[in-house]
């Protein structure tokens, strides 16, 4: 998967990919993402970030399961910080999904490791 991490998860929170008016608050969120999963142990062991739109999903994970959950994952805690729900109902939705998607993201890890 070649697809640029900004791009796609600008995509997902309904920005087109030549704006740019935000990709700094975006890129930051994004990276803020990526401190919590190397925080509770998945991904590079130096830790990840990107800081522009060349940066790839490949470059993170090839593998299929994870890139599907990380995506998932890294689009709602952005959408939380960058555009949030006025329901708190829907708030806390998107937090019970976020932590269902650390905890696979963590039995993925962890199956990778004893492999």
């Amino acid at each position: 998967m070649n697809e640029s991490i900004l791009n796609t998860i600008k995509k997902m929170i309904g920005i087109e990919d030549d704006y740019d008016a935000y990709d700094t608050d975006i890129i930051v969120s994004i990276n803020a993402a990526f401190g919590t999963l190397n925080q509770i142990g998945i991904g590079p062991d130096e830790g990840f970030s990107i800081s522009d739109a060349s940066t790839t999903w490949d470059a993170y994970t090839t593998e299929v399961t994870v890139l599907n959950l990380l995506k998932q994952y890294i689009y709602l805690k952005v959408k939380n910080v960058f555009d949030p729900s006025a329901s708190s109902a829907v708030s806390t939705s998107y937090d019970n999904v976020v932590k269902e998607l650390e905890w696979r993201l963590n039995m993925e890890h962890e199956k990778t490791v004893a492999q």
